[in-house]
């Protein structure tokens, strides 16, 4: 069934690569940027562009409004350079400051505008990456709880959990990808790797899931086409720890094996962030995912997705 897709957040990592996705399985896409230097972007891309604040809520009302879509999908994050600056997870409260409004205020003023012009369906983008029940086994499914955060994690996972519950209350499908990887999605990291600035904190047990931007965009589309509902862990197949896969990373970057850094050094140079995921981080399971949307992977390891991305 063709449908009418409204893609928030057309121009980010994802986006360029859920749009074209999107477009080659007939849809009709209207797709979002902050920027309308990125209209010529979005219509290569195969999409009608649209310049839209996500954190007005007039200006999201009227696109919506427009475009009159069958369907919403929320990729709406400010993690680009162009939008936070250099990653700097030791000040993590002030980078992902604006993605967590868009994630709270500007889910809130999609679901009204969903609501308004009639929208039936939300597919929205969660995370599934530090934050995982850092309790119990190395790998969560979508049954486990997140964990209630303080400190500078606190309002970043207010923001996830508040899309979640606003997204699945509203009948939708919120989408927790792993750590993202492809084109645009890691330069900032391979680019610290390849200098010895990515060391390995700890021992490396903390466990990271990974997911290459094609599969994501993959589940994004059967999400949107089946009229997905709930929470489901966008990831691959192989969760694995921080001492496995950043040694895999740099190998296949061209680079030296990591440098090694206690917790304490780790956390005055880099952050609280930086040693909870390289010592105490969970992985995330795809079973449901794969089972109730048929999801197939095309990199069902990072360790075959980091060798041909950086090949």
């Amino acid at each position: 069934m063709v449908m009418r897709v409204f893609v928030a957040g057309g121009t980010g990592v994802m986006g360029r690569r859920l749009v074209p996705q999107l477009a080659a399985r007939g849809h009709q896409v209207t797709a979002t940027t902050t920027s309308a230097a990125k209209l010529a972007l979005l219509a290569r891309l195969g999409a009608d562009g649209v310049v839209m604040d996500g954190l007005d809520a007039v200006s999201v009302g009227e696109a919506v409004a427009a475009a009159r879509p069958d369907v919403i999908v929320n990729q709406m994050t400010a993690i680009s350079a162009a939008h936070a600056g250099k990653p700097d997870m030791r000040h993590f409260d002030r980078f992902f400051a604006t993605t967590n409004r868009l994630r709270s205020e500007g889910t809130d003023h999609l679901l009204a505008a969903a609501e308004a012009t009639g929208v039936s369906h939300v597919v929205a983008q969660s995370a599934g990456i530090w934050n995982g029940n850092r309790e119990g086994g190395w790998v969560k499914t979508e049954e486990d709880p997140l964990p209630q955060e303080t400190g500078k994690f606190r309002t970043a996972a207010a923001a996830i959990r508040h899309l979640e519950d606003a997204v699945v209350k509203a009948g939708g499908a919120a989408l927790r990808y792993g750590g993202l990887y492809g084109p645009g999605a890691t330069d900032d990291q391979v680019e610290l790797v390849r200098k010895r600035q990515f060391p390995l904190v700890g021992g490396g047990t903390g466990y990271m899931s990974w997911v290459h931007l094609d599969d994501a965009a993959s589940a994004t589309v059967l999400a949107v086409e089946q009229r997905a509902r709930g929470v489901f862990n966008i990831v691959d197949d192989e969760p694995a720890p921080a001492s496995e896969w950043l040694p895999h990373l740099a190998a296949c970057a061209g680079a030296k094996p990591p440098m090694r850094a206690p917790k304490w050094l780790a956390r005055l140079l880099a952050g609280e962030l930086v040693v909870t995921m390289m010592t105490e981080g969970r992985g995330f399971s795809n079973a449901k995912a794969k089972r109730e949307l048929g999801w197939e992977l095309r990199y069902p390891s990072w360790r075959q997705g980091f060798k041909e991305e950086l090949a």
